[in-house]
């Protein structure tokens, strides 16, 4: 096999790779993410405490569930290795809103993505249908970790006059 030739490997599908990936506990800092309880978390609080002679140094997280907003917490030994969820945020455009709630979205290699519910933040699903009954053109941002999916925030990019 020569130099020459460059192979290029895209990889967008998970071929049973992991959801999550070890990190040692004294290394995560707030606004990174962690998995508690099973839930992936944005870290909002981090406080490490000193313990007795023999003992660990023991990390106290409080993590936001970044699907439902539910604040929880964990405490772990700094020295240990924590999960830490793979999270990746994509961009689609809105092409159509159902008439229960789930959206079509156009992907970027012109593909229909038509699994995704309006999200339950009120706020947001209503930006998201006026934006859409305007006719304006709509970017939304999914956000995904751990096999769940969800709408995270919008741009428009543009409307039509």
């Amino acid at each position: 096999m020569s130099d020459s030739e460059e192979h290029h490997f895209e990889s967008k599908a998970d071929a049973g790779a992991s959801k999550t990936y070890p990190q040692q506990a004294g290394t995560i800092r707030k606004n990174g993410y962690i998995v508690i309880k099973n839930r992936p978390c944005k870290v909002v609080e981090v406080s490490t405490s000193k313990t007795g002679k023999h003992g660990h140094a023991k990390c106290h997280f409080v993590g936001i569930d970044i699907f439902n907003g539910k604040k929880l917490e964990d405490i772990v030994p700094s020295s240990h290795n924590c999960d830490v969820p793979h999270v990746d945020r994509t961009e689609y455009q809105l092409i159509d809103i159902s008439e229960d709630g789930y959206v079509s979205l156009l992907t970027e290699n012109g593909n229909t993505k038509d699994d995704l519910k309006l999200p339950n933040d009120e706020n947001l699903q209503a930006q998201i249908r006026s934006g859409y009954d305007d006719g304006k053109d709509i970017i939304l941002t999914v956000m995904s970790a751990m096999g769940e999916e969800q709408i995270c925030a919008l741009k428009e990019i543009g409307g039509k006059n």
